[in-house]
């Protein structure tokens, strides 16, 4: 549909019932809980943020050194270090709840189901959260480290579990290490998943060639950015027609032509991560380059780019 040229293009889209201004949402674990990026980034013009992951108690995460640049994005082991949902909830949601017209997304996580099931039933107590997003790619302890979104059935246990004592939607966010990205979303959406967020890191390492050690502390990592962007759209494709919920997409997003290509491989709306590493007000910068191509191009609603490509 072409916009008029009288008027806005309209960036609204609809997330599981929730109504998002436009399709930006700050990825969690780059965008703190969103109150430390206030004084350089208008929050209410975001779609969304998605806070910090939340685990049932305080973590302090992986000893340095934690974070490496590389050729072409970066890679992280922070270890999900965070003040815990309680701290969350009396500390920084009250401050959230003052900004107007901002949606906030509680990332939630844990090594068994009952973690993610305790700090579902802390955080339904909290008022001004939207959605809860399930992050499954931690290590489940009860089954020797395996990763909840690497296995079909512990991810149909995890989604059940986590939806049965939501109050609240629930977005599952996939791990990208499997080997149908496809069978995990289809499952995901079986089991009760409300929406998909997708992709989140690939494990990655880099190892110093002068003192032959690794870079991170932790070993292993989550390479994040440009580098993965490519993949990130084909998996997103994947998902996207594999399931009837939405879908979420990141990976590598940095400008608002990827929105728009993320959009027409089939997400409803996209999370930017490490591009606010490297620019703190990426995510306003895209939210602006999203209004200008809409209107460039003649786009009047966002939305109907949704699944667009066109592959005559």
């Amino acid at each position: 549909m072409t916009a008029d040229q009288s008027r806005s293009p309209d960036l609204s889209v609809n997330i599981a019932g929730i109504a998002v201004k436009n399709p930006v949402i700050a990825a969690s674990g780059t965008f703190g809980y969103g109150v430390e990026f206030e004084d350089i980034v208008h929050l209410s013009r975001l779609g969304g943020i998605v806070v910090k992951g939340l685990s049932k108690e305080p973590m302090i995460g992986n000893p340095p050194p934690r974070l490496w640049e590389t050729a072409a994005g970066m890679l992280n082991a922070i270890g999900l270090q965070n003040i815990g949902a309680p701290a969350f909830l009396e500390e920084k949601l009250p401050h959230l709840r003052r900004i107007q017209n901002i949606v906030v997304i509680a990332n939630i996580f844990g090594y068994t189901r009952e973690d993610y099931e305790r700090t579902i039933e802390i955080l339904n107590e909290g008022e001004g959260i939207a959605a809860y997003e399930l992050n499954v790619s931690c290590p489940n302890t009860e089954h020797g480290g395996l990763q909840f979104g690497s296995d079909s059935r512990t991810l149909d246990e995890l989604v059940t579990t986590a939806k049965r004592v939501a109050r609240r939607p629930l977005i599952v966010k996939l791990s990208p290490n499997v080997t149908s990205i496809a069978q995990m979303a289809y499952v995901a959406q079986e089991s009760g998943a409300d929406a998909l967020s997708l992709i989140n890191t690939f494990v990655a390492m880099a190892i110093d060639p002068e003192t032959w050690k690794p870079r991170i502390a932790n070993v292993t990592a989550g390479l994040s950015g440009p580098a993965i962007k490519p993949i990130a759209v084909r998996m997103v494709y994947d998902a996207a027609h594999a399931v009837k919920i939405p879908v979420i997409g990141m990976g590598g997003i940095s400008t608002a032509e990827d929105v728009i290509e993320f959009m027409l491989a089939g997400a409803t709306a996209v999370e930017i991560g490490t591009a606010s590493y490297w620019d703190p007000c990426a995510t306003e910068k895209i939210v602006d380059g999203l209004q200008q191509w809409c209107s460039d191009h003649h786009i009047d609603r966002i939305s109907e780019l949704t699944g667009g490509m066109i592959l005559e």
